[in-house]
């Protein structure tokens, strides 16, 4: 099992690509289900959730073609084209690592009238039930059974009618389900309290360019008039804001000036905001935002929240940051219970963190030190990154299978800002 292996105190100074985000990719691949005809996605990112989420897809016959490029490059161009399905079965082996997988319910049961799809697994920070996304397929027409570890799900003959649903709690992965089932809807469906995060937005996008009809996108309030058929499209797989914000904690740890180019600053303003609150110099332009560190990091008090608000997928980043300001921060995660797993392991490295129930109590220190450390998640693995980019001595990050489902190539772009970092192998 491979290992990332760290030399702290380099200073990042540089450009770095942004890469098309994870958390956008793969709820367009799914997309392409919903057509006989190719859906062609540029900017894709080569990470392991991608592949595995590839690897489902020819389970239903999907054919997937890799355009050619060099190797060195960052993204590339995959067509997938689902011409005939031969299965509606997402099982168990493919599922159970990837909790996105739960997205090809949707599609599935819109296009070929029924699913089986296998409960999804994914990071262990917290619940998740997908209870929101069956109810929105129930409030669209769909029968739905679970037995076995499985979801059954069936549409009336002649398709699903479509309907409304208001959801009880904002979820992107139910807002994302029911979008793509209502497309092909005989009917009108209507999305109440939606998510309208811009991973929605470029999924809305997405189907609209192949022939949705979609008001209100951006908004929580999502009207869809089903049509008789969706046609293939090429489309740009939007900048992972995620990963821009965590380098800019990587630059911004490390005293250090970079340049992301790519990012879009309207998809991050909130962790623009937290950045600069911190003490961090941001300027943003239409093709990316230059961050640079030239004063102390002052602490802060941050909150996750649906969209605009905090990401929660950017919360130990941040923290690992805050490890060294100056002051107490607090910082308190609303949307997962269970997303402080890498409180022990930022300790082991010199942290002073205190942990309350959903509340984070971060007493910056005045250096940290490097150590072992061992990822829990994927973010939680960046936060180690970054930390480890910050701490004296030597940081080796085990469980690096982690950091390749969600950040593309991540020591080859530490090291085009100067960072000492390399993979090695497990012993």
């Amino acid at each position: 099992m491979d290992k990332i292996r760290i030399i702290g105190g380099k200073r990042l100074s540089g450009t770095i690509p942004v890469s098309g985000a994870k958390n956008a990719a793969l709820t367009l691949i799914p997309c392409a289900l919903l057509t006989d005809e190719p859906l062609t996605l540029r900017n894709l990112p080569r990470l392991a959730d991608i592949d595995g989420f590839q690897h489902l897809m020819t389970q239903f016959g999907v054919s997937v073609n890799i355009a050619g490029g060099r190797p060195e490059d960052f993204g590339r161009v995959v067509t997938y084209e689902a011409t005939r399905l031969t299965s509606t079965v997402a099982p168990y082996d493919l599922v159970r690592k990837m909790r996105a997988s739960v997205l090809v319910l949707g599609p599935m049961l819109a296009r070929a009238g029924e699913a089986t799809v296998s409960m999804p697994g994914g990071c262990a920070i917290g619940n998740r039930p997908i209870d929101l996304h069956l109810k929105a397929l129930e409030a669209f027409g769909a029968e739905i059974e679970l037995a076995q570890g499985y979801v059954k799900a069936r549409a009336p003959d002649g398709g699903l009618p479509g309907g409304d649903y208001d959801f009880p709690v904002v979820s992107v992965g139910a807002t994302e389900n029911a979008l793509m089932a209502a497309v092909l809807a005989n009917g009108t469906s209507r999305l109440n309290n939606a998510a309208r995060e811009p991973e929605i937005v470029d999924l809305c996008n997405l189907l609209v360019a192949m022939g949705a009809q979609i008001e209100g996108i951006g908004t929580s309030d999502l009207t869809i008039h089903g049509v008789k058929r969706l046609h293939g499209a090429t489309y740009r797989v939007m900048p992972d804001r995620i990963e821009a914000g965590s380098y800019a904690c990587a630059a911004a740890i490390t005293g250090g000036q970079v340049r992301l180019d790519g990012a879009k600053a309207d998809d991050m303003l909130s962790t623009i905001h937290a950045l600069r609150n911190i003490g961090i110099e941001v300027e943003t332009d239409a093709t990316g935002i230059d961050v640079a560190a030239n004063g102390p990091l002052k602490a802060v008090n941050l909150s996750t929240a649906p969209f605009p608000g905090l990401a929660t997928d950017m919360q130990a980043q941040l923290m690992a940051l805050l490890c060294r300001a100056e002051g107490t921060s607090v910082l308190t995660e609303t949307i997962f219970e269970n997303r402080y797993m890498h409180v022990p392991e930022l300790a082991r490295m010199g942290a002073d963190i205190d942990v309350q129930s959903r509340t984070a109590i971060v007493k910056g220190v005045p250096s940290m030190t490097g150590a072992q450390v061992m990822a829990t998640d994927l973010r939680a693995s960046m936060s180690l990154v970054i930390a480890g980019l910050a701490a004296e001595g030597e940081t080796q990050v085990k469980r690096l299978y982690h950091l390749d489902r969600g950040y593309e190539r991540l020591e080859e772009k530490l090291a085009l800002l100067g960072a000492e970092v390399e993979r090695i192998g497990d012993e």
